[in-house]
This record gives C-alpha cells, structure tokens and sequence, in this order.
C-alpha cells in the first residue's frame, strides 16, 4: 500500500481549472464580505437622517459589525476544523447576507445595531476560512501571490460598494443597499456542490472517495495506483484541541508577535479609514468627493496586497511583511506634511497599500505559518485579538482630534502602530512555520531515497 502525501501534491501541482475555481469562489465570497462591511459607511449619513440619530449613536451602530467580527473571527475559525470549511462558510455566507438585508428593514438604532452585530459575526467568521482554503490549496510557487490576489476583493467589495450605493441611495432609499447584500445567498447551494473541504478533514473523516476526485483535479499528472493511502505529513498533524495547538511546537512566541503585528495593523487601518478625510479637511485640503478617497486608497490596497504577495512569494515573507509595515510607518508620516493634492492621493495610495495591504500579507503568512489541521483556527484566532486594535482605533485617534492637537502629531499616532508591527513580524521565529518544517522534513526524506538509489547503483 503506498501512502501519497497531499499536501505534498498540492505543493507541487501546477495552476488548472480547479485553481482558478477556488479561486473564484473565494475571491468572489470576499466581495461579497467587503461589500457588507463597506455599506454602512456608505449609506450612514442617510441613516443618521431618517432615524435622527447623533454622531455618538451612529458611531456605536458601525461599531457593532466590529463587534461581530470579533466573536465570528475565533469561533467559525475553531469550528471548521469540526465540520468542515465548505459548511462553515455557507454559514457564514448566509449570516452577512441575510443579517444586512435585515439591517435595511430595521426602524431604530438599537434593532440596527443587533442585526450589523450578527451580520459582523459572519463577515468575521467567513475571513480566517477562505484565507485557510486558499493556502491549502494553492501552488507552493505562487500561494502568497494567490491568497492576497483573493483577499483583494475585499477592497474590490468596498468599491463596488462606494460606487453603486450613491446612486442606488438617491433613486431607492438607502434600504435598497442592504437589500442588495442578501443576494448571495442564491449562490449556497452552488458553493456547495463545488467548494471542495479541507484535504485534512476529509482524511479526519474518511471520505477517501471524495478526496480521489479532488486531487484527480488538483493534480492531473497524480498517477493514481489501487490502494493509494492519502496521508497528511508528519509536520501537519496534531493532537488535541486546534487552540492549543498554536502554541506548540515552540509556536507560542510567535503567535503572540502575530497577534501584535495584526492588532497595530487593524488599529492603522481603522484610524485611517475613520479619519483621515476629517484631518485632511482640517489641514485645508480639498479632498474632492468622499467616493474619490475610498477608490484611491482600496486601489492602493489592491495594489499592496498582490505586489506585497508577488514578492513574499521570491523572497522571504517575513522581511516582505517587515519591510511593508516601515512603509506604512513613512507614507502616513508623510500625510501630516504639506503638499499638493496630487501628491497627497500618491501618498494616500501608498498608505492603502502599506496598512490594508499588508494586512493581508501579514493573513497569508499566518495561514502558511500553522498546520493544515489548525490553519483555520491560527488565522481566525489572529484576526479576532486584532479586532481589538480596529474597535480601539477610532475612539482614541478621536480623543486626539478633539484635543485639537497639530495635524502632525495626531498621524504619528497612527504612524507609531506600523513600526511596533515592523518590530514583532521581525521577532516572528519563521523556523517554527509548519511549512518550514515540512520542507526540512521532506529535504531528509528526499537526501535518504537519494543514498539508497547510490547504494543500489553500487
């Protein structure tokens, strides 16, 4: 009986249909995500007007989503290690779009915030999922490249949500944005009939059928023999609860730096995205219309996340994601100088690309960085003690702006974040990475099956 190792195979396949299908798919789930979380923003200064609410309240009401976020990034990303990710995120799926099409028929701020919160629980939960999926199933050569080319329809999602929903507001009311989000739902069953599970859960469950016709898929040139045995490599599996695994195997130290660098990043991304264009007008810029910022900096995002994975895929991630967080550090540095408009939306691109793009270098190096069977979990635990930095952002950046401090000081504050990130991703132990240890392991195997050929020449 010859065992196959699959992850091994899914290493080494090269890019086919089947690729481009999870691809897709996830990419296309994340659309959806951005754009559920992006629709509030858009649709808030309408809200606030028919339910006559104050800043305070509506500040509460898109917190709540944030909230949600939290609580779905850890749960769902424990749970589909149990049932399996093509489930957790159906689930997912059905939360965000049924939950914001509900926000839409909601009358009052409290009702409101109830169904964003639930609505957050899955946008949260269906995040640490589809990076996990598409880390797993990705070629080696190009897998960072892949994982933040699918993140990246995070930014598209915002887009798209920043350029329909003026239009849709003015013609339909601002309920019809949200209606909008619960269309995704039609597209459950199809996800999945397709969608395939997690390699290690069908091995965990037994379903060695199904696992043949994915890596017939996967890996075409695959020859399949009778009595193949799919197994998992040594540096993949673990024991006991997915949590705890996190911090074995000398991990511990660098998930806690993981979870460092994901809160700063958070905490970047949220002060930006709740202030800049309040600074900015303090400062006497003429920023044009609001649609204009948040095109020009989720461009620089999309811009960030495929460079940033382009290059962690040539050279080391880690000093990648080290060298993008000192970006970050300079452009939003930069923002608090003079300068013409032109020049400022460069700057603000590049700040886009250092924050919200490094972001999703710093989920594809997670997800590579733990085994299979509690990628998942690493990546949605990450996330969720990230949250934190997100909630906490735009209250204390607030406290600054009404302290009515130079326009200088206040980005320095945002600034400072990028260079505590830069300092835990460079403490980050990349030798304690599943996938490193995989490697040194199979360069063994492969130095031993190298002896024995010689030895049988001789």
């Amino acid at each position: 009986m010859r065992q196959v190792d699959v992850q091994k195979l899914a290493d080494e396949a090269r890019f086919n249909g089947f690729h481009g299908v999870v691809l897709l798919w996830c990419a296309l789930i994340i659309v959806f995500d951005g754009y559920d979380l992006a629709v509030v923003g858009i649709a808030l200064p309408s809200i606030m007007k028919e339910m006559g609410v104050s800043p305070a309240n509506a500040g509460f009401m898109v917190s709540s989503a944030l909230f949600g976020m939290m609580f779905g990034n850890v749960f769902f990303g424990t749970v589909s290690e149990r049932i399996g990710r093509r489930w957790t995120i159906s689930i997912c799926i059905l939360l965000f779009s049924l939950f914001t099409a509900a926000a839409g028929m909601t009358k009052d701020p409290i009702s409101f915030s109830v169904t964003r919160f639930l609505a957050g629980v899955g946008i949260g939960g269906v995040m640490p999922n589809v990076i996990a999926q598409m880390t797993e199933y990705s070629p080696r050569k190009i897998r960072s490249m892949m994982v933040t080319m699918m993140f990246s329809g995070y930014s598209v999602g915002g887009m798209i949500a920043a350029l329909l929903g003026k239009g849709m507001i003015e013609s339909l009311g601002w309920q019809s944005v949200f209606f909008a989000a619960g269309l995704p739902i039609l597209l459950i069953p199809l996800i999945l009939k397709s969608m395939p599970d997690s390699m290690a859960y069908m091995i965990k469950k037994g379903r060695m059928h199904d696992l043949q016709r994915i890596v017939a898929r996967m890996a075409p040139d695959h020859m399949a023999q009778s009595g193949d045995q799919f197994v998992l490599p040594k540096q993949q599996k673990v024991d006991g609860a997915p949590i705890r695994q996190l911090f074995h195997h000398g991990r511990g130290f660098s998930t806690v730096m993981f979870w460092v660098a994901c809160f700063m990043c958070l905490f970047m991304v949220y002060a930006l995205s709740s202030w800049l264009t309040k600074l900015m007008a303090q400062a006497g810029y003429s920023l044009g219309s609001a649609l204009t910022f948040v095109l020009v900096l989720n461009i620089g995002a999309v811009v960030g996340a495929i460079g940033g994975g382009w290059l962690a895929d040539r050279f080391s991630i880690k000093w990648v994601q080290v060298s993008m967080f000192l970006m970050a550090a300079v452009s939003i540095v930069l923002l608090g100088q003079k300068m013409d408009t032109a020049w400022l939306y460069v700057v603000v691109a590049l700040a886009g690309a250092s924050t919200i793009g490094t972001q999703i270098v710093n989920s594809a190096y997670a997800s590579q960085f733990y085994p299979m069977t509690a990628r998942s979990t690493g990546v949605g635990v990450m996330l969720g003690v990230g949250r934190a930095g997100a909630i906490l952002a735009p209250i204390l950046i607030g406290v600054l702006v009404g302290m009515e401090m130079p326009l200088q000081l206040n980005f320095l504050a945002i600034a400072v974040p990028a260079v505590l990130a830069a300092l835990a991703t460079a403490l980050i132990q990349h030798g304690r990475s599943a996938s490193v240890q995989q490697d040194a392991a199979q360069t063994v195997v492969d130095g031993g099956l190298g002896l024995k050929r010689a030895a049988a020449r001789q």
